[in-house]
């Protein structure tokens, strides 16, 4: 088989490590379906208006690494969507991270600006909307942290460079990037975004 053979026949996205990073994909073979971006922030929602007693219109987004990464970029590139967004180890800046810089080479080819409408670090810079409140955990001794793979830093000079931003970074000792970090302060997380959506 051709390259392109061998990564379609192991998996959708497996030359990324199953990392989808939240992209409306614009690269061959990805365009065509890889929408992941949409599918959370339009057809998700939607589907769950349409099945379950929600008012949509109070909504909060979190999630974990990668998935805090499309949690902050959601809530940055959708002012008013979310009431709130929260975070465990984001990757908070790929386009100046390796994980990053890989995936979104492939999925949206080299146009570095369009890199950018998917990345929570310009996105703060750029942000026009509604006051929005952020809550990012960081564990201290996550190794990707120490790999320069998550540059929290970056995202928090963005948001203090940006009235509308208020960000809560909380650098926590002992933790690492997994499941132990995340069950010690996910109920936090919970009562962040009840406040806000509540």
């Amino acid at each position: 088989q051709d390259s392109l053979g061998r990564r379609l026949s192991s998996g959708i996205n497996a030359e990324y490590g199953g990392a989808g990073f939240y992209v409306n994909a614009t690269e061959d073979p990805w365009k065509n379906n890889y929408r992941m971006y949409s599918y959370v922030t339009g057809e998700l929602p939607s589907v769950l208006a349409s099945n379950f007693n929600i008012n949509v219109n109070k909504s909060a987004i979190s999630g974990h690494s990668m998935g805090g990464h499309g949690a902050l970029i959601s809530a940055l590139k959708n002012p008013g969507k979310y009431k709130c967004v929260s975070a465990f180890a984001p990757i908070n800046n790929p386009s100046e991270c390796p994980w990053g810089v890989k995936a979104f080479s492939g999925y949206l080819g080299e146009n570095k600006g369009a890199w950018k409408q998917y990345d929570a670090t310009y996105l703060a810079k750029e942000y026009d909307g509604p006051k929005m409140e952020i809550m990012v955990d960081q564990g201290e001794e996550d190794p990707y942290l120490a790999d320069k793979q998550l540059l929290p830093e970056n995202l928090s000079n963005a948001c203090s460079g940006n009235k509308l931003l208020n960000l809560n970074l909380r650098i926590q000792p002992g933790y690492d990037h997994g499941y132990y970090f995340i069950t010690t302060f996910i109920e936090e997380h919970f009562t962040f975004m009840a406040r806000h959506i509540c």
